[in-house]
């Protein structure tokens, strides 16, 4: 029997990729002078996976690498001005307020009434401890852990920390590589409802959900229905 349902944050609850999707936009035009877009775009990405082992997931870890990939373009010629505009770029990100997704605010309290809910959700606790305040959404999570990843192993030892049993767990969230697949790997359940925008460092290919064992659904206002349907 299902006991506790745990949400991922990020474009599961709340809007995130848009606002880094604009935020690199900006950063791309800043740099117009440089290079294109796309290869802007592809140096800083290569940036950031160079530094997750540093700074981790979150808007300053972000940051740092607009900063460091603006240096590396401009062979260093970047103007102190211009990058006050990048750190700009980041204050807005953190001061931007939390947008939920449609049907997330019906749908998390008449859950709340049935069953014990857990927030799990990677990146920078300040931003992401900011974010769920705004959200208005905390009163009604049991338990909120905010991780610098997710694997099965970071999934493991919540299960452990909390005396979970996979059975009665189920993980909803958008990301297949960081909330779904670890998951199911554990014998938990698990529900896939895809963002508009995704991360390519979340992108996987195999998403095949008979062979993993999920559900994917087209949005969370469809979640009660399956869950009132699987027991």
């Amino acid at each position: 029997m299902l006991d506790i349902i745990a949400f991922d944050a990020d474009d599961t609850l709340w809007h995130n990729e848009t606002l880094y999707s604009i935020t690199q936009a900006k950063f791309a035009e800043l740099l117009a002078e440089y290079h294109d877009p796309s290869s802007i775009a592809e140096r800083l990405y290569a940036t950031e996976m160079r530094n997750l082992g540093l700074f981790g997931y979150g808007i300053k870890g972000f940051t740092l690498s607009m900063i460091e990939t603006a240096i590396e373009l401009t062979d260093g010629q970047i103007a102190g001005a211009a990058i006050q505009q990048i750190i700009d770029l980041a204050k807005a990100m953190i001061l931007a307020p939390t947008q939920l997704l449609d049907h997330v605010a019906e749908v998390v309290p008449q859950l709340a009434r049935s069953y014990r809910l857990m927030l799990i959700t990677k990146g920078d606790l300040f931003d992401q401890e900011t974010k769920l305040a705004r959200s208005a959404l905390g009163q009604h999570f049991t338990h909120v852990e905010i991780v610098s990843d997710k694997s099965v192993a970071s999934y493991r030892a919540l299960f452990d920390k909390y005396k979970i049993d996979p059975a009665h767990f189920l993980m909803v969230g958008n990301s297949l590589r960081s909330d779904i697949l670890p998951v199911t790997a554990l014998g938990a359940r698990a529900v896939y409802i895809p963002y508009h925008l995704t991360w390519a460092h979340e992108t996987v290919d195999d998403h095949d959900p008979q062979a993993h064992g999920y559900v994917e659904l087209e949005h969370i206002g469809l979640l009660p229905a399956l869950i009132e349907q699987s027991g």
